[in-house]
């Protein structure tokens, strides 16, 4: 059964320390996500609105200058406008998970998103507080349970918090 592993890092150096690192113990890319607040105040990225995916693609140029390193390499980078949050930048199969209908209403937010991704509501909030504070929120899919436990194992070394697995069986695939 897949899972995803979730952490919080709390500085975009951490960030970038633990996406390498999962990517140096041979978790692939396009299995990484990182979601985090556009704070840079960059104007110069596209939001995408609602449920637009592959415009959301679009932006990954200007999205991926915008986060540098290895953040700026994850696949499918692009900013989302999530109505009543805010803009966002999101990298990996987050990405495709937050532009489709739970975001698309108002009040789902990225709570609801979260939710729909199989974490329980009380994490989904917890995780949207650190957001809101300039937190980013960092996942790892997994297909074999040993990969969850080295996955944990990066979070935990890095100092990631609020270290939390999910079972991804009714989770949107990306």
């Amino acid at each position: 059964m897949s899972k995803s592993v979730f952490g919080i890092a709390t500085t975009h150096g951490q960030a970038e320390r633990i996406v390498q690192q999962l990517q140096g113990q041979g978790f692939a890319t396009s299995e990484i996500s990182v979601l985090m607040p556009d704070t840079g105040g960059t104007r110069d990225v596209g939001h995408v609105k609602a449920t637009k995916a592959p415009e959301g693609a679009t932006t990954g140029a200007a999205a991926g200058g915008a986060t540098g390193g290895v953040i700026g390499l994850l696949a499918g980078i692009g900013a989302l406008a999530i109505p009543g949050v805010g803009p966002f930048i999101a990298a990996g199969p987050i990405m495709a998970a937050l532009s489709g209908a739970a975001v698309g209403a108002a009040t789902g937010g990225v709570v609801g998103g979260l939710i729909g991704l199989g974490i329980p509501e009380i994490e989904a909030k917890r995780y949207d507080e650190k957001l809101k504070k300039g937190n980013y929120l960092i996942a790892v899919h997994t297909d074999e349970s040993e990969d969850v436990d080295r996955a944990k194992h990066i979070f935990k070394t890095v100092g990631a918090e609020d270290i939390s697995t999910v079972s991804e069986a009714s989770a949107p695939k990306a």
